[in-house]
C-alpha cells in the first residue's frame, strides 16, 4: 500500500472557491518555474492558511496531458489524456488548460491572497484562460435553485472514489478531475414550470428529496450521470460552485469532478450529451451551455514536495506525437439525428455538506 499522502479532493466543502486555468508558456526555462512552484505549494499554502486555520484553506493543484510531458515525461499516469470532446445532441467542448488550481476556504480573501500568491510565483511563465470565483447560494443551492452535491460520497467512500491505488501504482495517492464551466439561460429555466424542473433533476426542488425511480424521467439528470458497472456505482466527488456577473447576465455553474479514473466522468458526460440511449440526452443541457472542457491529473501532495525544479525529463522518453495521436484522441460520440492544498501539513478533516 502506497504511503503517499494525497492532495486535499475530499477536503470538506467550503462557501469559496476560485478556480484557475493556465497554460505554460513555451521554452524550457518557463517549464522550471512551474516545477519550482510544484515543490513550494505546500509552504506558500501554509504561510498564507496560517493566518486563519478555521478558515480550512486548501489548494489542489491538476497538470494536463500536454505539461505532464512536458514537465516529467514518462512515467505517466496510465488514463491520463486531454479531454475528449463530445458532439451529442448537445456539444461538449474541449478548451485549453495545463494547469488547474482548485482552491477552496471558508473565507474568499485567503483563496484570493494564494491565488495572487501563486500568480506572483509563476508571473510570465504561465497564462491564465479561465479564472471563476465562486460561491455558495444560499443552502447548497445552484443558480437554478436546486441543491447541488447531495449524492456526493462521504469518508472512506469518497476516498475510494477518487484516490488511485494498485491499479497505477507508480501515482497511488494521486486522482483525475474534469472542470467544465457551464452558463446558465435563466430567463427560460425561471420560465419552466417547477414540477418539470424537477423532472429534469430528478429532484424536488424545495425539500432536496430525490423522486421515486419510478417516477423519475428517463432523462433526469441523476438517472444519465448515475453510473453502474459490473453491479458496482461508480461514484465520483463534486464541488460544483455557483459564478455570475450580474452587469454581464452571466450566470453559471463551475462543475469540477474527482475520481480515480476519468472514465466515469466521461461515461457521465457521455449520456448528458449524446444520450442513453443516444437522444435521450440531459434536458438540463436545453438551458445550460459547456463553454470549456478540460482534465488533469493529480499527483500525490508526496509527489509535488519531491519536485525537483532543474531535473529536465531526456526528450527521448516523451512521446509527444504519439500522446497525441492517440491517448488523446477523441473517440466517436455522434448519434443520429434524426429525430458535460491543505497539503500534507494543512491535514483537513474529509467528509461533505
Amino acid at each position: 500500500m502506497s504511503s503517499a499522502v494525497s492532495q486535499p479532493v475530499v477536503a470538506k466543502l467550503t462557501r469559496a472557491a476560485i478556480l484557475l486555468s493556465a497554460t505554460i508558456s513555451s521554452g524550457p526555462a518557463n517549464e522550471v518555474v512551474v516545477r519550482r512552484l510544484c515543490a513550494d505549494l505546500s509552504a506558500l499554502l501554509r504561510a498564507v492558511g496560517f493566518r486563519d486555520l478555521g478558515a480550512r484553506l486548501s489548494c489542489v493543484m491538476g497538470l494536463g496531458s500536454d505539461a505532464w510531458n512536458r514537465l516529467f515525461g514518462a512515467p505517466r499516469p496510465k488514463d491520463l489524456h486531454g479531454f475528449r470532446e463530445i458532439h451529442g445532441v448537445h456539444h461538449a467542448v474541449s478548451t485549453p488548460g495545463d494547469i488547474l488550481f482548485h482552491i477552496r476556504a471558508t473565507r474568499m480573501d485567503l483563496c484570493f491572497e494564494l491565488a495572487a500568491q501563486i500568480m506572483s510565483r509563476l508571473g510570465d511563465a504561465v497564462t491564465v484562460v479561465d479564472e471563476v470565483h465562486g460561491f455558495k447560494y444560499f443552502d447548497e443551492r445552484d443558480l437554478l435553485g436546486f441543491v447541488d452535491g447531495t449524492e456526493n460520497p462521504v469518508d472512506q467512500d469518497a476516498v475510494d472514489a477518487v484516490i488511485i491505488g494498485d491499479e497505477d501504482a507508480a501515482f497511488a495517492g494521486g486522482s483525475y478531475v474534469v472542470t467544465q464551466k457551464y452558463l446558465h439561460d435563466l430567463t427560460r429555466w425561471n420560465a419552466v414550470p417547477v414540477a418539470e424542473q424537477e423532472n429534469i433533476l430528478g429532484r424536488h426542488k424545495l425539500s432536496d428529496i430525490e423522486q421515486d425511480d419510478a417516477a423519475k424521467a428517463p432523462y433526469a439528470h441523476n438517472v444519465l450521470t448515475s453510473i453502474v458497472e459490473n453491479g458496482e456505482q461508480l461514484e465520483i466527488v463534486r464541488d460544483n460552485m455557483p459564478f455570475g456577473e450580474v452587469g454581464k447576465g452571466d450566470f453559471g455553474t463551475y462543475f469540477i469532478g474527482y475520481a480515480r479514473s476519468p472514465h466515469r466522468i466521461e461515461k457521465m458526460l457521455t449520456n448528458m450529451f449524446v444520450g442513453a440511449p443516444p437522444g435521450n440526452y440531459d434536458r438540463l443541457l436545453d438551458f445550460s451551455r459547456a463553454v470549456t472542457g478540460t482534465l488533469f491529473f493529480v499527483p500525490s501532495a508526496t509527489f509535488l514536495d519531491g519536485v525537483q525544479p532543474d531535473a529536465v525529463p531526456p526528450a527521448e522518453q516523451v512521446p509527444d506525437a504519439q500522446v497525441s495521436a492517440s491517448a488523446d484522441k477523441a473517440p466517436e460520440h455522434s448519434p443520429a439525428r434524426d429525430g458535460s492544498l491543505g497539503i500534507s501539513s494543512l491535514k483537513e478533516e474529509a467528509g461533505h455538506e
